[in-house]
């Protein structure tokens, strides 16, 4: 079977089963971001302070997540965002999610321009679809 992290990050991707235990075997870096409070903006760039382990100057916004996510002094080459309760928040809260989501893409391909990696791992049950 074939890991996720054998391949380069493409998109919005389901996690692997036990997903911190198969990247500490790649030598990737988690960080986890938990959806499940996201109602609204501002509860979404909290979950990312708290999920990244930024400090309270992060500036909140969607340049300034998207500059935390491409920034290589901020992470290491091979960074995976373990995406948590995601697919009912996007269910929720679609316009929000396809926001998200356009900063997201755009920083895992800027990284990958750079020569780094930024998987997005939906850690959803498997019934759910991406």
């Amino acid at each position: 079977m074939i890991q996720v992290f054998d391949e380069a990050p493409q998109g919005l991707q389901h996690a692997p089963h036990e997903a911190r235990l198969t990247a500490a075997g790649y030598s990737v870096a988690v960080r986890e971001v938990d959806f499940t409070h996201v109602d609204d903006k501002e509860s979404l760039m909290l979950a990312f302070l708290r999920g990244l382990g930024l400090t309270e100057h992060f500036g909140r916004n969607w340049d300034a997540l998207f500059d935390v996510l491409t920034d290589p002094g901020q992470f290491s080459g091979r960074l995976a965002l373990l995406l948590c309760d995601y697919v009912p928040f996007r269910a929720r809260r679609a316009s929000l999610a396809a926001e998200l989501e356009t900063v997201l893409l755009d920083a895992q391909a800027v990284s990958a321009r750079e020569g780094r990696n930024l998987w997005l791992l939906v850690n959803e049950p498997d019934n759910h679809v991406l």
